[in-house]
């Protein structure tokens, strides 16, 4: 397994600098919310449920800095801003960062005292953090039991440990089934322009030892022709309520030509990612990142210059090509919009009994 990417102790966030992987292991250690900001949006951290945890602890580094001071609520909602404007697809961030400021917030009017608003604020993300690890594990082994046996596996982008609290969504589902003994290898796309999937995801199946062929993006139907993939596995960053999905660039691609060669697509994320507010894809933003990350890699130039480039971070895949979304609650079958109303409302009614 990779070691520990996000651990946090005393006020200190520690990160592994994932800009750096696979060449250099090398940890940032972070002591303000600004500093947490910018490593979620220079992706130093990256993948939905790991930004939300950095921003859970970014929050409780604010809360450490301005417990007890006359303008409290003011500081904690403008950290929390800053935070949450930090990568904007992502939803698991937004939720993260409010479930801490509301924790906080309601042990700030009942009178708490400073060090009572920097325990809770710190329990409340290691709480988020140790709750998606669990989450992943059970994705995990919920969607090894989908994969047809005997084949290989695609995915796209990272979503593994690296872009969670640990061992993965999508990744955790490949990780569960190479336990199992139900697949032989994975196919990992190398995730153009950062390549995610050559740097960290081939990274983590080497740790594992899992059989792995990174391809470039545009292999992929070629592979698919063959007939040995069984499944694409990706992750998603947001849902919509009518079960469309917003994933790493690239990921709407995957999906047509998998429906072309009858190859089940499956969505693996927890519940957190789920937004009741996105009635559809049309309704989740999409980053558009710096033209830069297009016409470079590493500092050296890969276009002429003067030549312009479109970077959006990510697509959003109709609910239609999505076989099935995998959550650590189960498989959630089609029609995704009554499926995926009938968890949150679960869900809802479930946080009422405990209020």
């Amino acid at each position: 397994m990779t070691p520990a990417h996000i651990t946090y102790e005393n006020g200190v966030l520690r990160l592994l600098d994932q800009t750096k992987l696979p060449a250099t292991v090398e940890f940032v250690e972070l002591r303000d919310v600004k500093s947490a900001a910018n490593a979620i949006s220079r992706m130093i951290v990256r993948g939905a449920p790991a930004i939300g945890i950095t921003g859970a602890y970014g929050l409780a580094i604010a809360v450490r800095g301005s417990a007890g001071k006359p303008d409290f609520a003011s500081a904690l909602k403008t950290a929390a801003d800053g935070l949450i404007k930090a990568r904007p697809t992502a939803v698991n961030l937004a939720w993260a960062v409010t479930k801490v400021r509301e924790e906080v917030t309601s042990l700030a009017a009942s009178g708490a005292s400073p060090r009572a608003l920097i325990d809770a604020a710190d329990r409340a993300a290691r709480s988020i953090h140790d709750d998606d690890i669990d989450r992943c594990r059970r994705i995990g082994d919920f969607g090894s039991s989908l994969l047809p046996s005997g084949k290989d596996v695609m995915t796209h982008c990272n979503t593994g440990s690296l872009a969670t609290g640990g061992y993965g969504t999508a990744l955790g589902i490949i990780r569960s089934a190479w336990r199992d003994g139900r697949i032989r290898g994975v196919l990992a796309t190398e995730t153009r322009p950062l390549l995610q999937g050559a740097r960290l995801t081939a990274w983590e199946l080497l740790s594992d030892g899992i059989p792995h062929t990174i391809i470039t993006d545009s292999m992929a139907a070629h592979f698919m022709k063959t007939g040995a993939i069984g499944a694409v596995v990706v992750g998603a960053d947001r849902i919509a309520r009518n079960g469309d999905t917003a994933n790493k660039i690239g990921t709407y691609g995957l999906a047509v030509l998998a429906r072309a060669h009858g190859i089940p697509f499956i969505v693996a994320a927890p519940l957190s990612t789920f937004d009741p507010k996105a009635a559809s894809g049309g309704d989740i933003p999409i980053e558009q990142r710096d033209p830069h990350e297009v016409t470079s890699y590493a500092g050296v130039a890969t276009a002429p210059t003067g030549s312009s480039a479109a970077n959006p971070a990510f697509d959003v895949t109709p609910a239609e090509y999505i076989t099935t979304i995998v959550t650590e609650r189960g498989a959630l079958a089609l029609p995704f919009a009554q499926s995926i109303d009938g968890v949150l409302t679960e869900i809802r009614e479930s946080a009422g009994s405990r209020s």
